[in-house]
């Protein structure tokens, strides 16, 4: 009997490694044993963790300078500790959030032409853990709304404009937290832990909205990212050791939707997610491939479409946004993958003949402009990304002038305790009180 190939016009997708010229080398990349990406990237700049003595640095580079990189080059240098997790902010390219073994989070402000000297003035530290800090995440739609997760099994959501802590989600996690993900509007958040759970969250209303014990059974780390129509796509092991891609229906998760074991290797998956094609990329910590699979709304649901493979394992992996693509050359995903001293830029591309622009490979996305303002999502308000055509490539805009008011530190510690001492009122936003009149302020250009 003949075996229908199914259709799909990302079956050819296929990936390639950039000229040694435009690879980022001789940097050192971090050692930590921390399973995050190491790496963050946006249209302006590349992001690395890099082995830092009495601390906790990482570079950031423009994405033209490529070359060698030298050694006196200028790092992000204020934590105490190793630097454990970086991410860029979607609404702007010279923002970008850390999260440290010193417990802190800080917030950065990237010069527009990257750095001449190293920095160690954050905009903002955020302090609220009692254990190091590994996953920071943005808020996909709202202005300034910054989540941090820690090894205090506790999750913090920020105000960066304000630097006050919105909500504490401190008793939904039994165990250390592994990953952590907003859905698309940013209204929950899905959660992967060590005690085997997937959890969905509303952090707004402080409540787990769904919960799958056991999503895998093996007892490495997880993963666990939100895809298309809410559902969620987890990573893990087997009792085997074997890894596994599944993916769950909120609405039940007594079973997977669908269920796809691929290999033995002990290497954590990596998943980055493309909401505009439906594309899941698997980069295996220590690996040196990247697996990719479509998502469709059909039976068997998780579709392997290719693999690219080259010859040095990957440390950690940037994953370009879509406005950063060149669309002319049907360029779908751009990562950017760590070796241990360099960094080299893989791009994955639809074969077209065609120079015209191709409207199917690239509806409207995401782009650079908040849907929501920080006050309007934590009094409840949700909003769709804000989304920008790429037909004549993504122009960025100037970023505009923003005024940040810190609230009184001494302030906020009173307000925590307040809220603390009365059970039940852990997400409300902590209360004004009249020593707000002395506020310190910051004007800066975002």
């Amino acid at each position: 009997m003949k075996r229908v190939v199914r259709q799909s016009k990302f079956r050819h997708v296929f990936g390639q490694a950039v000229k040694n010229d435009q690879c980022y080398d001789d940097i050192r990349v971090s050692r930590v044993t921390w399973d995050s990406t190491f790496c963050s990237v946006n249209p302006k700049f590349v992001a690395i963790i890099v082995e830092a003595s009495g601390g906790g640095a990482f570079l950031v580079l423009p994405l033209h300078k490529a070359g060698r990189i030298d050694k006196s080059y200028p790092t992000v240098c204020g934590h105490t500790g190793p630097v454990l997790d970086i991410e860029w902010c979607p609404h702007n390219d010279q923002v970008i959030a850390s999260g440290s073994e010193d417990s802190t989070v800080m917030v950065w402000q990237i010069p527009e032409n990257g750095l001449v000297t190293s920095m160690s003035e954050p905009i903002v530290t955020l302090e609220g853990h009692s254990k190091r800090v590994g996953i920071v995440a943005w808020h996909p739609t709202a202005r300034n709304v910054l989540l941090s997760a820690g090894c205090d099994n506790q999750i913090i959501i920020w105000n960066v404009g304000t630097g006050e802590a919105l909500i504490y989600l401190e008793d939904q996690h039994p165990d250390l937290i592994y990953s952590v993900s907003w859905n698309r509007n940013g209204s929950l958040i899905c959660t992967a832990c060590k005690d085997k759970a997937v959890r969905v969250i509303d952090p707004r209303k402080n409540t787990i909205v769904a919960e799958k014990q056991k999503a895998h059974e093996g007892a490495r780390p997880m993963r666990a990212i939100f895809v298309a129509d809410g559902n969620i796509l987890t990573t893990g092991f087997s009792r085997m050791s074997e890894r596994q891609i599944a993916l769950w229906n909120t609405q039940n998760m007594e079973e997977p939707m669908g269920l796809n074991e691929m290999d033995t290797s002990n290497g954590v998956l990596l998943p980055f997610y493309d909401a505009d094609c439906n594309v899941v990329y698997l980069c295996g910590k220590g690996d040196s491939s990247i697996r990719y699979f479509e998502i469709t709304d059909e039976a068997p649901y998780i579709h392997f479409l290719n693999m690219f493979t080259s010859k040095e394992p990957q440390r950690g992996m940037g994953y370009m946004p879509k406005r950063g693509l060149d669309v002319n050359k049907c360029e779908i995903a751009r990562f950017f993958k760590l070796h241990e001293r360099k960094c080299e830029p893989v791009v994955m591309t639809v074969p077209r003949k065609s120079d015209l622009f191709q409207d199917d490979l690239y509806p409207d996305t995401a782009g650079p402009d908040p849907a929501l303002e920080a006050e309007e999502w934590i009094d409840g308000k949700n909003g769709d990304p804000t989304t920008v055509s790429l037909k004549n490539g993504y122009v960025p805009t100037k970023n505009r002038e923003m005024k940040v008011v810190k609230k009184n530190i001494l302030d906020s510690k009173v307000t925590k305790n307040a809220e603390n001492s009365c059970p039940g009122n852990k997400s409300a936003s902590p209360t004004p009180s009249i020593h707000h009149s002395l506020l310190y302020l910051f004007f800066f250009f975002f």
